[in-house]
């Protein structure tokens, strides 16, 4: 017969670690390589380090800010491109900022309404800054493109990361194909002209087309200044 267990003083159990910013978003991030984004909430976070869900309010207000500093930390991985002109530099960066969203899915559609404020993210925008310069854009419009960069870059991964998810996605792609190839050319006739061009190009192409189009946008289109009065 196995004699009864002795209980365990707390007193003798491991101490669990201090809470930190940093042992949250690298657990949050453990949690979302294994589970995916939409596991990571304040509740799963608090379980798995062994907390309870107050205690990480001290750190991080909500999901919201704990998803933008988790897409904060991945910003760390960008390498700032060294060969080439501004423009190739540039787009260079913007892709892979594009390429870490689409490796995470779910983090490329929060992306696009929690926006990081960390130190990986400002150094981002000195950088995307510092190619404008060097391009020889005005600072106002520099400093609106900054913003209007990194909305298409998002919104693109978020996209395709989408699309990419959906079981139906190449089904989708061909229907669509088939109604564009289909149009009716005396209702439609530039829609029958270009479907093949509709539809052209792989991803990679689009997006580099894509960004330089802002970026041309932001070289040469003066930006606004503040209307008087407004708040």
């Amino acid at each position: 017969m196995t004699p009864p267990t002795e209980p365990r003083s707390r007193r003798e159990r491991p101490a669990k670690p201090a809470l930190s910013r940093a042992g949250i978003l690298a657990a949050a991030l453990e949690i979302m390589r294994a589970e995916g984004l939409p596991k990571v909430t304040m509740r799963r976070l608090a379980q798995e380090l062994d907390t309870g869900p107050a205690s990480l309010y001290v750190y991080v207000a909500n999901t919201a800010e704990l998803h933008a500093a988790i897409l904060d930390e991945l910003l760390g991985t960008l390498a700032t491109p060294t060969e080439g002109s501004w423009r190739e530099r540039l787009e260079g960066l913007l892709t892979e900022y594009t390429t870490v969203l689409l490796a995470h899915p779910a983090l490329a559609r929060s992306a696009l309404v929690a926006r990081p404020s960390g130190g990986h993210y400002l150094r981002l925008v000195e950088t995307l800054l510092t190619l404008l310069e060097q391009g020889g854009v005005p600072d106002r419009q520099a400093a609106w493109g900054v913003d209007v960069l990194l909305q298409y870059a998002t919104a693109t991964a978020a996209e395709h990361a989408t699309r990419g998810e959906a079981a139906d996605a190449r089904e989708e792609w061909d229907t669509l194909t088939r109604a564009l190839h289909g149009a009716d050319p005396d209702t439609h006739p530039r829609t029958a002209a270009l479907a093949p061009e509709l539809v052209s190009g792989a991803p990679r192409q689009r997006l580099s087309w894509g960004i330089q189009v802002q970026i041309n946008g932001v070289l040469h289109t003066p930006a606004p200044h503040p209307t008087e009065g407004a708040a």
